[in-house]
């Protein structure tokens, strides 16, 4: 049975995982992975570093980042029990769990190494993936134990159309996240000036930063129009059942919120205080959307092997 507590522990390592991205961005935005300097675990050769900002956020992201591996850990071992209970049931959540740690310590080796033995651009922006991921693992946890709050998920029908859809989209969209980081790690953002126009132009000359910018721009696009055909799909494959459709609107509503704020942060970026805090924004709306195209994936899988075997 799944308890409150399980709940609890649960929805704490997704916000605590949240937190730990949303901390790696701001480090990045304000440049601070040099903050203490190539020490790992310690900063600048001490545990408790000397009072410097980019010091100060660096070393708080470690915190936030350690404490968050306890939660992982102690919600991997709290589901590892459920299944030890019943195998059946709780195969899924264990999944998550183990995914969420997995990630978890991948993402600290890779911090431990960017420290110690500065890395380029691509591999930072890979960093950020593993984060993405570790937290959609604790989001799918969080997700699975309300489902399975008053007994078993709710069953339906998922036409066999939708699952290699929803694979093709969650691939994609993880491909557009890696191109935002990209441009964070080589500081590209300035690369198109104004929105929707880039530089004034709507084909711009492709040089530098602006051809790095301007693909992220074109690939969001592209992806904005494929969830939106994704949910016209689903609501006409699944006539009279709701089954995905409330993911899919939800999936559109981010999308469209996420371009906005990446006209915004395009905006802002002249103002280095007004662009932390919308690439923050940009980088907390595509973690969400990421997480319900996940879901979409997992459930169109699941149920679509249900069906298909009667």
């Amino acid at each position: 049975m799944v308890t409150g507590r399980f709940r609890t522990l649960a929805l704490a390592s997704c916000i605590g995982m949240l937190l730990v991205l949303l901390a790696g961005a701001l480090v990045t935005n304000t440049e601070s992975g040099r903050g203490c300097g190539d020490d790992w675990p310690l900063c600048n050769g001490k545990f408790v570093p000397s009072y410097t900002l980019e010091s100060l956020i660096e070393y708080s992201h470690r915190l936030v980042t350690g404490f968050e591996g306890l939660l992982v850990l102690a919600a991997f071992y709290a589901t590892y029990r459920l299944y030890r209970s019943n195998k059946a049931d709780f195969i899924e959540p264990l999944y998550y769990a183990g995914a969420a740690l997995a990630f978890t310590i991948v993402q600290a080796l890779m911090g431990a190494a960017a420290v110690m033995w500065p890395q380029s651009p691509p591999v930072m922006a890979i960093h950020f993936g593993i984060s993405l991921l570790a937290f959609a693992a604790t989001l799918l946890l969080v997700v699975w134990s309300y489902r399975v709050k008053n007994g078993r998920q709710a069953s339906f029908v998922v036409p066999r159309s939708i699952y290699p859809r929803a694979l093709a989209l969650s691939v994609y969209c993880y491909v557009v996240v890696y191109l935002g980081a990209f441009i964070r790690h080589t500081e590209s953002a300035g690369g198109c000036v104004g929105w929707p126009l880039c530089n004034g132009e709507v084909i711009p000359a492709f040089e530098g930063a602006t051809t790095i910018v301007f693909i992220h721009r074109v690939a969001g696009l592209i992806l904005g129009l494929l969830i939106f055909g994704m949910y016209v799909h689903i609501r006409r494959v699944t006539k009279g059942n709701e089954g995905l459709q409330v993911s899919a609107a939800w999936a559109v509503i981010l999308v469209v919120c996420q371009v906005l704020s990446g006209a915004w942060l395009t905006a802002t970026v002249s103002n280095e205080d007004w662009f932390i805090f919308t690439s923050l924004l940009h980088n907390l709306i595509i973690t969400g959307l990421f997480g319900i195209l996940l879901d979409m994936l997992i459930r169109s899988k699941r149920l679509q092997e249900r069906t298909d075997n009667g």
